[in-house]
């Protein structure tokens, strides 16, 4: 099998910790030039490509401004700064717990997204720890919702990254949750819950389905009073929103959430009220790299397991 040839390094610095956007000129196109492809490929338009370019804007692998009448060459490489969109700034720190020549371990607070996507991009975990740290090569080994708060790990090395993602997808990486929710006297637990859980592109939630299961989920109470109870949550497989959907399932939905059990709409951006009270507890597993054994627990606290009535009000 022949191995695909990296792409060739960017001509363009990160702007605010946040990638240059690479795009590649597909085999078997018919366009003449890259701008006509570039039109066609991208939703900005002809008058914002055509302005993009007439600036001088979008380069090629030697950084040379790519021009209107540039020819289109099949497999070559442009690069472009996106317009970053106006983004509201998320009023809590993220912390750094811990850092070495291949790992940051992050504790991420509630609606701070992990990595550029959508209408986030510079107001994102990465982005901020590159600020923050001076890293520009740092990248996302796995990620959280934007409304779930705890541990995140990021590599430092990108030749290194594919080693610590392939923890999280061996299942090689002990992972605790905690949330908070209701608490129900006639729920047997512990338990575990498995069921098969699709997400449709372009559907906000989840849902569960017959067929074979793909979500398992270890639910433990750890202790209530006053009708909410604390609960751990320890995941053995990853689907999108897994914990949310499971801990509704079972007749306990985590609060603040959203989507589950019914769909209330997305959380406004600059909407930090009533946070879901969902946190990435706890990470463990062997260094890769360096073999260590990693242990890492959040010191963060769910807001209305200590005090319901702020968190409510």
């Amino acid at each position: 099998m022949r191995r695909r040839t990296p792409p060739p390094p960017s001509p363009l610095p990160q702007r605010d910790g946040v990638d240059p956007v690479r795009v590649r000129l597909p085999a078997g196109g018919a366009w003449a030039t890259v701008r006509d492809h570039l039109v066609t490929r991208l939703a900005a338009g002809a008058g914002a490509i055509d302005g993009m370019l007439d600036a001088g804007l979008i380069v090629d692998a030697a950084g040379r401004p790519v021009t209107r009448d540039t020819a289109y060459v099949p497999g070559m490489y442009v690069w472009f700064h996106r317009q970053l969109p106006d983004e509201k700034r998320v009023p809590f720190a993220i912390d750094v717990l811990y850092q070495d020549d291949h790992l940051v371990v992050a504790d991420k607070p509630h609606f701070l997204a992990t990595t550029p996507r959508g209408s986030h991009v510079a107001e994102t975990a990465l982005a901020r720890l590159r600020r923050q740290l001076g890293i520009p090569a740092l990248g996302a080994a796995h990620r959280l919702d934007r409304l779930t708060a705890g541990l995140v790990l990021f590599t430092v090395r990108p030749e290194e990254r594919g080693a610590y993602q392939s923890l999280f997808r061996d299942k090689r990486v002990a992972k605790e949750y905690e949330a908070v929710a209701r608490y129900e006297p006639a729920l047997d637990l512990p338990r575990t819950v498995r069921s098969r859980i699709v997400k449709e592109r372009g559907v906000m939630a989840a849902r569960e389905v017959e067929g074979e299961p793909n979500a398992v989920s270890r639910v433990e109470l750890l202790e209530h009073h006053n009708g909410l109870a604390r609960y751990r949550l320890m995941p053995s497989t990853g689907q999108t929103h897994q914990l949310r959907v499971h801990m509704s399932a079972l007749g306990t939905p985590i609060l603040g959430d959203p989507l589950y059990p019914v769909v209330t709409g997305p959380v406004a951006d600059g909407d930090f009220r009533q946070p879901l009270q969902l946190l990435a507890r706890m990470l463990e597993f062997t260094d890769p790299v360096t073999g260590r054994e990693h242990r890492f627990i959040s010191s963060r606290l769910l807001q209305a397991w200590s005090s319901y009535d702020e968190w409510a009000g």
